[in-house]
């Protein structure tokens, strides 16, 4: 395996995890009694989350524990200030015992709160915990509540799997909330087609992800082009590496509209140009400040972004297909490393639901339009051929408009099976096979500027998440979502369904995991409900971090299929109905209001 470097390329340190060790204060026997047992379980919730998570970009996950226990006002607000200046992005409280909720929690509105309190019968800690809950939520600061479902000793210094399980999935949305904070989304382009998710609604940016929105119209691209306004000894490394690692596929066009092989040469070179720039533009390069450009050597700070293409640019030049695919991989020609997150036709809000799925899972994300649902009976029309195994009620056809991540090929593998990895793990070999499952297309013509879209099929047999966040005048963002499956077919069956569409473009075959209820009833039914033209897929059944996410941010979630114990919000979700969960959800994001909003 390579040496993969981890690196924070933006802007501000990573976000670490405070641990709060609450105590009951009462001196004479008390609390010189639960010292060790207190501390000893914020040590363990520390070396937990130490030793299981990692950044998006490969760098350990810090935990900062307070200096003393704290049984009252002036503790907290110590370790409240030990946070501040280290930088501490959510917090967990631990106890084993009963303390004083008002005077020892966390006050701080902006930062993700769990209290996990001791399953134990000695000391009452799942008294303090209801106690603590119900205070968070009369002062509307809603705390994840975390309490094994098995009593344990006192000195049990083990973190049972139920414990440890909402731990992790606590900090890992923590984390995801606390990186965007403070970063921007990088529009490059406007409105594309219009297509209404290409609008950057700044309200959303800011109060619901504590963003900043940042604007660069395409003309930037042309002005870098032109005046050399890039790494010129890496283009060139970048340039031979693509024509020694794209395989070219066939031409679809009609003879007339065929670019010659001089046109089709000097379209690589802009589309390389492309990448370098997205990419500079996205997160500086002190390369450019060498060659008298300081300005374009900062970036903008972009944890995310999208371009416009469609038309205003394809239209004249090449598209940004090879761009947007490279970058959302997790290689390209300076080795192996961590995708950016960029979205296809400046969709901001498909960006964002890429952004939530990489940062929750570390892995590369797949844009993808959700274009076609095909029934077993329209299959069996067109195909002469029934579908079978997972496919067998019918399949929903993800197929980009031409760029998506590589490592949705699906030629990473674990254990012998298909999975897309977080870059660190992803071997050399791995890097090759998914280069050689990709063929690069000739754009067909109605990107009348030319360029190539990636073609390639999605192995089957990988467990895959469907996301979107789609904004609703009268509710705001709302986040949907489907677990499933990728699913190969047969070979002449995908030629045929796949020639109906477009055989230039990356195709995954993906079905649902179906309840028969509701949104849920059938795979047309997912299909029927959807709420855009866009979707981000991520690897893994990861609908339960994602929701997790959503409720830390106040965003309710109009479909699921989520088994209900997966499922971890706020104490203070229940309270808005807990017979009603999905009312419960947009009732309580109602109430409450954006996190930073």
């Amino acid at each position: 395996m390579s040496t993969i470097p981890t690196i924070n390329r933006l802007q501000g340190d990573m976000p670490k995890i405070g641990i709060r060790p609450v105590i009951d204060g009462r001196r004479g026997g008390i609390r010189e009694s639960l010292e060790e047992p207190t501390m000893n379980m914020a040590i363990a919730c520390a070396k937990l989350l130490s030793d299981n998570l990692r950044h998006s970009n490969g760098l350990p996950v810090e935990c900062v524990i307070a200096d003393t226990t704290i049984g009252g006002v002036a503790e907290a607000a110590r370790a409240a200030e030990k946070f501040r200046k280290q930088g501490v992005g959510l917090t967990i409280t631990v106890t084993p015992s009963w303390c004083y909720p008002l005077e020892t929690m966390d006050t701080d509105p902006h930062m993700p709160k769990a209290i996990w309190g001791f399953n134990g019968t000695e000391r009452p800690g799942a008294v303090y915990l209801a106690a603590a809950l119900a205070a968070h939520n009369q002062k509307g600061l809603p705390a994840f509540g975390i309490y094994g479902r098995d009593v344990q000793d006192i000195g049990d210094g083990s973190i049972p799997r139920d414990v440890q399980a909402k731990l992790l999935q606590f900090a890992k949305a923590g984390l995801a909330a606390a990186t965007m904070r403070g970063k921007s989304y990088l529009a490059l382009g406007t409105v594309s087609m219009g297509i209404a998710g290409c609008i950057a609604d700044e309200t959303f940016f800011q109060n619901y992800l504590g963003m900043r929105n940042e604007y660069v119209d395409m003309s930037e691209f042309v002005r870098r082009i032109e005046r050399g306004i890039y790494d010129r000894d890496e283009y060139e490394r970048a340039l031979a590496w693509t024509r020694e690692n794209c395989r070219i596929g066939a031409d679809p066009n009609p003879p007339g509209l065929i670019r010659s092989e001089e046109q089709k040469a000097q379209d690589w070179e802009t589309m390389v140009k492309m990448a370098l720039i997205a990419r500079d533009l996205m997160v500086g390069n002190a390369k450019l400040a060498e060659l008298g450009y300081e300005e374009e050597a900062m970036g903008h700070n972009a944890i995310a972004a999208g371009f416009q293409g469609q038309r205003a640019w394809t239209d004249h030049f090449p598209n940004g297909d090879f761009m947007e695919a490279m970058l959302t991989s997790s290689f390209d020609w300076n080795g192996i490393r961590e995708p950016y997150m960029l979205a296809t036709e400046n969709d901001n809000l498909n960006a964002v639901t890429m952004l939530f799925g990489h940062l929750l899972t570390n892995r590369a994300q797949i844009f993808a339009d959700v274009r076609t649902y095909w029934s077993p009976e329209a299959v069996r029309r067109v195909t002469g051929q029934d579908l079978t195994g997972r496919a067998a009620e019918g399949v929903i056809h993800l197929i980009n408009s031409g760029a998506a991540a590589l490592d949705g090929t699906g030629r990473q593998t674990e254990d012998g099976q298909p999975v897309m990895k977080p870059f660190w793990d992803i071997t050399d070999s791995e890097v090759r096979d998914c280069l050689e499952a990709t063929q690069w297309r000739p754009a067909v013509d109605f990107f009348r500027g030319g360029g190539f879209s990636t073609d390639f099929t999605t192995r089957g047999g990988m467990p895959l998440t469907m996301a979107r966040i789609n904004l609703i005048r009268g509710v705001g963002p709302v986040l949907q979502l489907a677990e499933g499956y990728s699913v190969e077919l047969p070979e002449d069956v995908h030629d045929t369904l796949d020639q109906r569409s477009n055989p230039t473009w990356p195709t995954t075959w993906f079905v649902p995991n179906l309840t028969g209820e509701g949104a849920f009833r059938d795979v047309y039914s997912v299909m029927s409900h959807w709420g855009s033209n866009h979707a981000s897929v991520s690897y893994g059944h990861v609908g339960a971090e994602l929701i997790t996410l959503a409720a830390m941010l106040r965003i309710p979630v109009s479909m699921h299929n989520v088994d209900p114990e997966r499922l971890f919000r706020p104490s203070y979700w229940s309270a808005f109905g807990a017979d009603d969960p999905q009312g419960a959800d947009y009732r309580a994001c109602a109430a409450l209001g954006p996190l930073y909003g």
